[in-house]
């Protein structure tokens, strides 16, 4: 389990994907009815694969900790999915996607895994089209595309400022579908616990019913986990208050990798903080960037003066406006990829030049789109996108420009995976944004939802049988085995640990704590003496934690208080591996940006000779220091060069 095999097929780059299916073990339809897969989450990827896996045949059981999968977080994917059709015959190709991906990433992905996503992305069109997703159309009926960040064409297929729920009603009708059919058990409102490994490989999962508190062992042949990011270790995120590195924890724990952890993405599109007590932010969707511009005063005496209330963004001329990112890239103007956006604008704001109360904001303008396609164009493209601001900020963005600041969006690091999307525990396969597998050090605009879709609907029904060929054999297993009991034993020490602490502290003060401790030190901008001091800061209030949080109720009843105590016991832990990851990777790229290596210009400066490569933990023990494993990155069919956007 030490040594990391990517099992990367054999060939050329556009022939491998080919190549595995034709050269890969099949499992017959007979043998597939009597073989288990547990499927962890039910968003895009995890709705996909159950789907997919009920569809070829396979008894499968899907976990969920929403009353339905339709309120999955991938809901709140906003701006579209890319995919390589070249539609608007603008130049783009498959070949054109995958090196998007790779350069977005800063040459700190996979090859091959990146190859194959920019693949399969048209057949994810096709399949949604005929799921009925309503995808915005030409005026001719053709289907539109528009423009997301680090490319030079239009390929975001996009539904308004909703693409992220009309894909997961796509999926949650393929799901539902299977469910009415019995090749597919749903398992609403219930949280996994932790992994059971048997003979070392995963055999199922102790999960806990979120409205009773009853633990229940579920028992399969292998175990797929799709239950997404780790963002709100950052306490302020974009994510839902329900998204959790739990289950990615949980196996780390029991012997699977994690895969670059530091990867954080900074989204430059989000609502500015408004308050000390707010519990999340929101995103405003990238999309946006293709007709808003982004600009901040030309003088810092204007910025001021708008702080203070004693200007308005519609007193400044063009001649007193910095469009900062038209001015420092011209060839990609607005569209820079997320972590370029993200750092000029907090440059910006660190320089002076910030508007709002806080001062942390910059500007997204739309009146010269407006003026350029008319009220009623921008009102069909983002409508309700715009009303969404209103509500939240009470003010127009019709008439005045939005303010934006960057917020914790998504973590391209996750369970290190193979080419199979197979774990370092045999049998535990990780989708979607739960793995670290295809966006490196940054993710493009709207390719998370093309990698879950992915991942669950033509990744893993191929590579999930490689693995299950060889089980054929086995009897359906049963929970009454002592790994189950242990796993149970543990867990239920757990909880009783957290309810009899007893403490004077609640669960959201410690994670607050811990959300100021990442942001100011692991957060858009990183040192060595910084990461150096969050260390011991992490570790003393995790002590902290265990001595003095205070948890009403009990488990026999729904204790939300519970629930986010559990995931903060874990997010605790995972703060200190990510500070712990970004303080070895002596270099800048990407969304990780080490203040000590930039370019004179202020960009991220890499550091290809020692560290390109993937940065793989390996659990030790509660106290004892993980252990690094390394994935080279081998680029022969790109050239790695320093990232121009200009």
């Amino acid at each position: 389990m030490g040594k990391l095999d990517s099992k990367i097929p054999q060939g050329p780059l556009a022939e491998k994907w080919s190549y595995y299916k034709s050269h890969q073990n099949l499992v017959n339809p007979a043998n597939k009815r009597r073989m288990d897969i547990i499927v962890v989450g039910t968003g895009l990827a995890g709705a996909a694969a159950a789907a997919s896996f009920g569809e070829l045949g396979f008894n499968v059981k899907v976990f969920g900790i929403h009353d339905s999968p339709r309120r999955a977080h991938s809901i709140a994917a906003q701006g579209g999915i890319n995919a390589a059709k070249n539609y608007p015959n603008d130049g783009d190709s498959i070949y054109r996607l995958f090196y998007d991906t790779i350069k977005g990433g800063d040459y700190r992905a996979r090859e091959a895994n990146v190859y194959r996503l920019a693949e399969v992305s048209n057949d994810i069109i096709d399949q949604c089209v005929a799921q009925g997703v309503p995808f915005a159309r030409e005026y001719g009926g053709l289907l539109d595309n528009r423009s997301f960040g680090g490319a030079q064409v239009s390929r975001t297929f996009y539904a308004r400022g909703q693409t992220g729920q009309q894909l997961l009603l796509g999926a949650y009708s393929a799901l539902s579908k299977e469910i009415g059919k019995g090749t597919v058990k749903m398992y609403p409102r219930s949280d996994m616990m932790d992994l059971v490994v048997v003979d070392g490989h995963a055999r199922g999962i102790i999960a806990r019913n979120i409205i009773t508190g009853k633990l229940e062992r579920h028992a399969a042949h292998a175990v797929v986990l799709a239950t997404g990011g780790y963002g709100n270790v950052f306490f302020l995120s974009t994510n839902a208050m329900t998204s959790n590195g739990s289950a990615v924890w949980k196996v780390y724990k029991k012997g699977a990798f994690f895969g670059n952890p530091c990867f954080t993405q900074i989204h430059p599109t989000c609502i500015p903080v408004a308050g000390d007590y707010q519990s999340k932010l929101t995103l405003m969707s990238e999309s946006l960037r293709n007709d808003g511009r982004i600009w901040v005063p030309k003088y810092a005496e204007d910025a001021e003066k708008i702080r203070k209330g004693q200007l308005k963004p519609t007193d400044l001329g063009e001649d007193r406006r910095d469009y900062y990112l038209e001015r420092r890239y011209p060839a990609f103007g607005n569209l820079v990829p997320r972590d370029v956006a993200s750092r000029a604008a907090k440059e910006r704001c660190d320089a002076g030049f910030g508007v709002g109360n806080t001062g942390l904001a910059v500007y997204l303008d739309f009146a010269d789109a407006i003026k350029r396609l008319g009220k009623h164009v921008i009102e069909a493209r983002y409508g309700n996108l715009f009303q969404m601001y209103e509500k939240i900020v009470d003010d127009n963005p019709y008439e005045t420009p939005m303010m934006i600041y960057p917020a914790v969006h998504y973590t391209m690091g996750g369970i290190w995976v193979d080419y199979e999307l197979q774990s370092t525990i045999p049998g535990l396969f990780v989708a979607g944004e739960a793995n670290f597998s295809d966006h490196g050090a940054n993710r493009l605009g709207a390719s998370a939802l093309m990698q879950g879709l992915s991942d669950g609907y033509f990744v893993l029904p191929y590579t999930i049988q490689n693995y299950l060929a060889g089980h054929i054999h086995e009897p359906h297993f049963k929970t009454d085995l002592p790994e189950f009991e242990q796993a149970e034993m543990n867990v239920r020490e757990t909880i009783h640990r957290l309810l009899s602490v007893k403490g004077t502290k609640t669960v959201d003060t410690f994670h607050r704590k811990l959300g100021h401790i990442m942001w100011d030190y692991v957060g858009m901008a990183r040192n060595k003496e910084g990461l150096q001091k969050a260390i011991p800061m992490l570790r003393q209030l995790r002590e902290e934690f265990w001595k003095d949080v205070k948890i009403p109720g009990t488990n026999e009843m729904v204790n939300t208080e519970l629930e986010k105590a559990l995931r903060v016991a874990d997010f605790l832990e995972l703060g200190e591996l990510m500070a712990r990851d970004a303080l070895h990777r002596e270099e800048s790229c990407g969304g990780h940006f080490r203040e000590e290596y930039q370019t004179p210009d202020g960009e991220a400066l890499r550091d290809d000779a020692n560290f390109a490569y993937v940065a793989a933990w390996e659990y030790q023990g509660e106290n004892a220091e993980p252990l690094m494993h390394k994935e080279p990155l081998a680029f022969e069919y790109i050239e790695v060069k320093q990232r121009n956007y200009k």
